[in-house]
């Protein structure tokens, strides 16, 4: 079982899909091809089964490095300057932080309850942390190289996804068991709005002008799109079955689709579904390089880091990675 309740899904080798190109040198050439700031360095993959974080080298589409970090880690974010990982470890239960420029744990933080979903003030630098278990966001404070417990913030039943809009006021929290998502002020450290959602939000992904928020909606199947100023949701967007993390490149958005071994692609601006990307098996973290041109899926029961063109919605590569691969959170840098 996962620590939100989920059964482990079998290993076996990821379904190839009618749209995916071949994995060999047509797929290299399109990568190699485009220039080193169209794509991001490295992706930082908590790999659950083997108590560890690897790094993997997106030009040459491997792991290259390994960071052992024990109790199942899941969650993930990175430092505003992208020098330091913060990876949840809800079997210990606790926060690993590590210095990326050494690749080494430098901070072990025991925590409360069940600590999953993970996000970082773009400005500040606090880290929040959802309680799985509870209806609280834990806050961590940076002081002196070190993170600092700081108190909590009640929000709703099983918190998951969270995300910090970049002017830094404002921290947005899918809560699972509450369907909704709760709206906090950062600077008066509590709840001032809780928007009504679909089944189960689980993932939250923000634009980058912290406008519009999306969660995937697990037992709804679908993904809500919130007005963050207006503090209401606009639109559903259908998806695969279990829709579990969004993200955005080029207009659009993709949700990964754990049941259906898929991402559903769809237009931003409309909220149409354009097509349905075979994956491998039991998708989940997802996130998109600085450009958007390409993306990057976590397949938890295949073992592998898949590549997503962004304009042609085909799948490119599939990199191989440990045991259970989830980098629930911010992974690229």
């Amino acid at each position: 079982m996962t620590p939100d309740g989920r059964a482990r899904p079998a290993g076996g080798r990821p379904r190839v899909g009618l749209l995916a190109l071949p994995r060999g040198l047509a797929a290299f050439l399109l990568l190699a091809a485009l220039p080193p700031s169209a794509r991001a360095a490295e992706a930082l993959v908590t790999v659950q089964g083997d108590n560890a974080v690897e790094v993997v080298d997106l030009d040459a589409a491997k792991v290259v490095r390994r960071i052992p970090v024990s109790g199942s880690p899941a969650g993930i974010a990175l430092s505003p300057d992208r020098s330091v990982a913060y990876v949840t470890r809800p079997d210990l239960p606790g926060l690993a932080v590590i210095d990326l420029k050494t690749d080494t744990v430098v901070q072990d933080l025991k925590l409360p309850g069940g600590p999953l979903g993970i996000g970082v003030d773009p400005r500040a630098g606090t880290v929040y942390v959802a309680d799985w278990y509870a209806a609280r966001v834990l806050v961590l404070r940076p002081e002196g190289g070190r993170l600092v417990a700081d108190g909590e913030i009640a929000v709703g039943k099983s918190p998951s996804g969270l995300a910090v809009t970049p002017d830094g006021t404002t921290l947005l929290v899918a809560n699972r068991e509450a369907d909704s998502v709760s709206v906090v002020d950062i600077a008066a450290r509590r709840e001032v709005a809780r928007v009504p959602v679909g089944h189960h939000p689980f993932g939250l992904t923000l634009d980058a002008e912290g406008q519009r928020a999306y969660t995937a909606n697990v037992t709804g199947d679908d993904v809500s799109v919130i007005d963050v100023p207006a503090r209401r949701e606009i639109g559903r967007v259908k998806t695969g079955e279990r829709p579990y993390v969004v993200a955005l490149a080029g207009g659009r958005g993709f949700v990964t689709d754990q049941y259906a071994n898929s991402v559903t692609a769809f237009d931003l601006a409309t909220l149409e579904p354009l097509r349905a990307i075979d994956v491998g098996d039991h998708p989940e973290g997802i996130g998109a390089d600085r450009e958007g041109r390409f993306l990057y899926v976590a397949n938890w029961g295949s073992n592998t880091l898949g590549v997503i063109d962004a304009r042609t919605l085909t799948v490119v590569r599939e990199i191989p990675t440990g045991d259970g691969p989830r980098a629930f959170g911010d992974f690229l840098r």
